[in-house]
């Protein structure tokens, strides 16, 4: 999941000027009630078997790999609002190419031999071409990865703003939601609720624009008001922090929800070419919420909290009832990645380490019999949520999470997950271990330097350099040493 999509911010929910007629109120509740509705509804088909709860039985059609894809990559819409209020135009070829690039790169190489695996989970993977001790080292730095935490907040601070309601209350509604229908119905619940809230996105960003265009003008608006850097591609930012984004990017190769779809579409070529046309409706939507943005910075140009620029626009231009369906497109985004990483998190912590470690088998592709892999999920699910639930109330201004979980997991992750699909690129079980461990180890600790030098005020990293570059230089360093001959 594309960490554009995914940075948290600190919102002063008390200083919002934000106000809601009963249209908007009618249309934010059908939309939940909808979602609640499809959820519960394909419960009732899902099957008690591992392939049927954790893949919908593998029977993924090109449109729902598509759609379920496509909103899932989303979820910090309000962090893509302030990028593109920030930096204009530079939220697309900063924030978008990269991760198109990328998704590209999976779907070329890897897409079909994940398919063609037959596994269930990158711990399997990792299990199967290099052990036990790798896979649960990888179940752990992916739980890590997929914690839903960030969602549950962000959701949490909308509830707050639109129905007044206290942080524990938004916080325990939102995650009460989404669990009641995942925990019956699995991933098939949480595609066919995806594939509503991918309809509900698009949506609600087609509504604002046009009104953003009726109301101040078209190209014409835009330049006579933007700072002249937000029309430029790279919106004034330097060399290296180009480059640190691109790099960043590679989250996409090692990011769950990509494994997941694939290892649950109905064939390899349905995997491969899902993506592709994936990457066209992720190109729209960025259009869409970079323009939005823009609109937002050239008629509010004095917002003291830029974070909130779609709201903000959407108080200023939007009646009654199309306010509804904008702030509904919004959430559309962040449900539909908080079901997934709820999923995908309920799944590492239940399936892939407490059975793992209960399994004695050397070899990953079935854990348990199908009833305890349902309800060592569903054990999970409970967990996460109520891990993700104290997170957010013990730490409800939580900056950049996951830019941070990012810099430190992917070097950790990425050469043993990637080498194990490739068998001329294998290196020996001990070696998958200490890459992994290593690379994880050395970006922890080289984030931490950064504190520790500056005296916990500002980050000032060893070198200068970004704790991403030093572990995956560690972990690439060891598959040298240790790849198969």
């Amino acid at each position: 999941m594309a960490v554009e999509r995914q940075i948290i911010f600190i919102i002063d929910v008390k200083n919002l000027m934000i106000t809601f007629h009963l249209l908007d109120y009618i249309v934010v509740i059908l939309y939940f009630a909808a979602v609640v509705f499809i959820g519960f509804a394909f419960a009732r088909k899902t099957k008690k078997d591992e392939v049927d709860f954790l893949l919908a039985g593998r029977s993924l059609t090109l449109p729902l790999f598509v759609m379920s894809l496509v909103s899932t990559w989303y979820g910090g819409i309000l962090g893509v609002g302030e990028f593109s209020y920030r930096y204009g135009i530079s939220n697309w070829f900063l924030q978008g190419v990269p991760y198109y690039f990328f998704a590209a790169i999976f779907a070329a190489i890897l897409a079909k031999r994940i398919r063609e695996s037959n596994l269930v989970s990158i711990p399997d993977q990792l299990h199967k071409a290099y052990g036990k001790r790798t896979a649960l080292l990888g179940s752990f730095l992916t739980f890590i990865l997929m914690t839903p935490a960030p969602y549950v907040l962000m959701l949490s601070v909308i509830f707050q703003m639109m129905f007044g309601w206290t942080f524990f209350t938004s916080v325990l509604v939102t995650a009460v939601v989404a669990l009641s229908y995942l925990y019956f119905g699995g991933f098939r619940s949480d595609i066919y609720t995806d594939v509503f809230e991918f309809v509900v996105m698009f949506i609600g960003f087609a509504i604002i624009l046009p009104f953003a265009f009726l109301k101040f003008g078209g190209v014409e608006f835009l330049q006579a008001n933007l700072p002249s850097l937000h029309l430029v591609w790279h919106g004034g930012h330097n060399p290296q922090y180009i480059v640190v984004w691109f790099f960043i990017a590679l989250w996409t190769l090692v990011d769950p929800a990509f494994y997941q779809r694939c290892y649950a579409a109905k064939d390899g070529k349905t995997a491969q070419r899902g993506i592709f046309i994936s990457i066209i409706f992720w190109f729209i939507f960025d259009m869409m919420t970079s323009f939005t943005g823009m609109y937002a910075r050239a008629a509010l140009p004095n917002l003291t909290q830029p974070i909130m620029a779609y709201p903000q626009l959407a108080e200023l231009i939007l009646p009654p009832a199309a306010k509804g369906l904008f702030f509904a497109g919004m959430l559309a985004t962040m449900m539909s990645t908080l079901n997934t990483l709820g999923l995908v998190s309920a799944q590492t912590l239940g399936r892939d380490i407490f059975l793992r470690l209960k399994s004695k088998s050397t070899y990953g592709g079935r854990i348990s019999n199908d009833e305890l892999v349902t309800k060592y999920t569903r054990i999970g699910l409970v967990i996460s949520f109520i891990f993700s639930v104290l997170i957010a109330v013990a730490i409800p201004s939580v900056i950049k999470i996951w830019y941070t979980i990012g810099t430190v997991v992917i070097p950790g992750l990425f050469v043993p997950l990637i080498t194990s699909y490739f068998k001329k690129l294998e290196m020996k079980p001990d070696y998958a271990f200490f890459s992994m461990l290593l690379g994880w180890l050395t970006s922890l600790v080289w984030l931490i330097s950064g504190y520790v030098i500056a005296g916990g005020q500002t980050k000032s990293y060893p070198l200068g350099i970004e704790p991403m570059f030093p572990g995956l230089v560690i972990s690439f360093v060891i598959w040298l040493v240790g790849r198969n001959k």
